[in-house]
């Protein structure tokens, strides 16, 4: 192990790989919250790119080992308007990243979070087909929140809720777009150079914790999800936008 990550300590290393497993849980039963459970707390102890680089890193290799587990439950084809606009959008927020100070980045995580949850609260999941400029306006914001915070989630995460009734599809759906916006942020921010000497250390580190979280929270999906899925989501948003909020303005 590099004394880079030596120096961040052992205890703030056991906090990482604490919330990397809680998230993975939270990720595999609800299909999003990763990021936003997770990010913050990289935050206190590595530089705001470090943890959006090893947040996106971690999402993208479960994604790929769990593939088999939501390939498909979704309809591919309304989705792809998505993926270009989030794309254009990851790239520009990017570029936000390298202008905002660790105040500025968890505060406007907990307002986004904030936000999806008053969303949430008041739409309920209907069978319907959104109109294309909607999907795109979704993928455009979701892009912006990828690159700059690696937090794509509270747009999708809306729209999906809003237009998918049964949650292993909305879920599905999710999981589906996630994949995607970690690899165009992934790429991005190695062209942008916020991957470090000690980034692949400290995948290898969170990965196992990652696995683990993801197999606890997809049993917990298979038994509880028909039932508990949309409350357990907004409780959890709703926590971690309040704490994020809390963190950055005290």
């Amino acid at each position: 192990m590099p004394d880079a990550v030596a120096q961040i300590g052992l205890w703030p290393l056991v906090s990482v790989a604490g919330i990397v497993v809680f998230a993975a849980v939270l990720r595999a039963f609800t299909g999003f919250g990763f990021g936003l459970a997770a990010v913050p707390v990289f935050s206190l102890v590595m530089p705001p790119p470090e943890a959006v680089v090893l947040s996106t890193g971690l999402t993208l290799a479960v994604s790929l080992i769990t593939l088999r587990s939501y390939w498909g439950q979704a309809p591919l084809r309304p989705m792809l308007p998505l993926f270009p606009a989030a794309a254009l959008g990851t790239v520009v927020g990017v570029g936000l990243l390298t202008r905002v100070s660790v105040e500025q980045f968890q505060l406007w995580i907990g307002i986004s979070v904030i936000f999806a949850c008053i969303v949430l609260t008041f739409y309920r999941p209907a069978p319907r087909v959104p109109r294309q400029s909607v999907t795109v306006a979704t993928g455009l914001a979701a892009g912006l929140l990828n690159g700059a915070f690696a937090i794509p989630g509270p747009p999708v995460v809306i729209y999906a809720m809003a237009t998918e009734r049964e949650p292993y599809r909305a879920r599905a759906l999710l999981i589906t777009f996630f994949l995607f916006s970690s690899v165009v942020a992934l790429i991005s921010f190695s062209v942008a150079g916020f991957v470090s000497a000690r980034s692949p250390w400290l995948f290898m580190l969170a990965l196992p914790s990652m696995l683990i979280g993801d197999k606890i929270g997809y049993l917990l999906f298979r038994r509880y999800g028909g039932t508990l899925y949309r409350r357990v989501a907004l409780l959890v948003l709703l926590a971690v936008g309040a704490a994020t909020i809390a963190r950055a303005l005290w």
